[in-house]
């Protein structure tokens, strides 16, 4: 047996003593952290092999979808897809669905060997497609009838954006600007390389544009859980960038931040808002993940703090950072993983308030699993009010062990149906009235 099958096996044994041994430490002590002013519980730190807690991938029974919400009904939109993570709706309509995946990193310590595994059964990481498929539903009737593969050979593409006649696409390493024509089913244009960043990590890059058009915001999640590889290798990564498409200069425009994924404009006051994957290790609901307003120049603490100036002592301090630390807007629970956001306008959605709506990808890291659903957070007078309100559940089996979908990409159709990426089930489901 060679040294690399010895030091898989082991990797399992430990992680299978690892679950046995965190498995009930918080079960049920806490509620959730939801909210504006979440009882966060004391850090527990877990060590050097934090808790391991995933569900097998299984995926959708033919016939089988999730639940929704009463008044509401959903159908799939696309199924068969290669690991679908992000919806993008262009202004004729046409939806586009980026394929792609995570890519095992090469292990570095028998926690790396078990985090491997433990992805690859929960169908994190596999093969990457590197495509975006477009979705055409002429007539209206929930079906698209053109299905075609509209960009290939990327390099695991996640945002999307339009801005004119460029199609900018955020892949792991770069921010890419393609030709596009209104209708046109396939890019085959070579891209123009607009910025730069380091793959790797937290590898997903999302884009939105200014409502001018003048600007990108693209969201880049740090390599590490808590900047244990050193802060030399978070250089430019825990951040939102801000890319001045005229001058083609980047600028960070707001830092402190683990993995900001989804992105979306609040109406009322015109500010970017962000979904952020908080830190791991510190038990089921410290910290939670969150809901927040991007203000430009703001830091809100990764790695030296969390929920504005908790301070993590894992981390080598910075008092001067601390200091500036801000506390973000909306506690959405521990480890729920959310990342799919985008803004739903009142009665959209047939009894439904404004608000966000969020794509929980769900925690693998916890002793009661939390996420796998997508939810709604109301809005009022520009700021989260309230508790979130379930719109899609039934992704995860309710003794825990199978995970029929995972949600992430959520986006508003022009019809306005909400379009839910799913990429365990390999689906886009489709919301609207019963």
């Amino acid at each position: 047996m060679t040294l690399f099958f010895t030091l898989v096996i082991l990797a399992v044994l430990i992680a299978a003593v690892a679950w046995w041994y965190y498995r009930g430490r918080h079960m049920g002590s806490f509620a959730q952290a939801v909210g504006m002013a979440p009882a966060i519980p004391e850090a527990k730190p877990q060590g050097a092999i934090p808790m391991l807690k995933m569900p097998t991938a299984k995926g959708w029974e033919p016939g089988e979808k999730p639940g929704v919400a009463t008044g509401l009904k959903v159908t799939p939109f696309a199924l068969n897809l290669k690991h679908p993570r992000w919806a993008y709706v262009l202004p004729n309509g046409d939806v586009l669905i980026a394929e792609s995946a995570g890519i095992p990193g090469t292990p570095k310590n028998v926690r790396d060997y078990a985090m491997n595994r433990v992805m690859a059964r929960a169908g994190a990481t596999r093969p990457s497609a590197n495509q975006i498929t477009l979705l055409r539903d002429a007539d209206g009737d929930g079906v698209p009838e053109l299905r075609e593969v509209f960009m290939s050979g990327l390099n695991q593409p996640f945002g999307m954006a339009l801005v004119g006649d460029q199609l900018y696409i955020g892949n792991t390493d770069s921010v890419v600007a393609f030709p596009y024509e209104t209708g046109q089913t396939k890019i085959t244009a070579a891209g123009r390389t607009l910025m730069t960043m380091k793959p790797g990590g937290h590898w997903t890059r999302n884009l939105i544009a200014s409502a001018d058009g003048s600007k990108l915001y693209v969201a880049v999640g740090s390599n590490s859980n808590i900047a244990e590889n050193g802060l030399a290798e978070e250089v430019g990564r825990a951040c939102i960038y801000e890319l001045d498409l005229v001058t083609e200069k980047s600028r960070e425009f707001a830092g402190g931040l683990r993995n900001p994924v989804g992105m979306a404009w609040e109406p009322v006051n015109g500010m970017l808002w962000t979904v952020v994957n908080e830190r791991d290790g510190l038990g089921d609901e410290t910290p939670p993940d969150y809901l927040t307003s991007v203000k430009d120049g703001g830091f809100y603490g990764w790695p030296f703090s969390y929920w504005g100036q908790t301070v993590d002592d894992r981390v080598p301090q910075d008092a001067a950072m601390v200091a500036k630390a801000s506390a973000p807007d909306y506690a959405l629970g521990g480890h729920t993983a959310s990342l799919g956001l985008c803004w739903l306008p009142e009665n959209t959605l047939p009894g439904m308030p404004a608000g966000m709506v969020i794509g929980q990808h769900g925690s693998w890291n916890r002793s009661k699993l939390s996420g796998y659903k997508v939810i709604l957070v109301p809005f009022a007078n520009g700021k989260p009010q309230g508790t979130p309100i379930d719109i899609l559940t039934g992704f995860l089996a309710d003794d825990e062990k199978i995970s029929h979908g995972r949600p992430v990409g959520v986006a508003v159709a022009k019809d306005g149906a909400l379009l839910a990426v799913d990429d365990v089930g390999d689906a886009v489901w489709r919301v609207t009235a019963a």
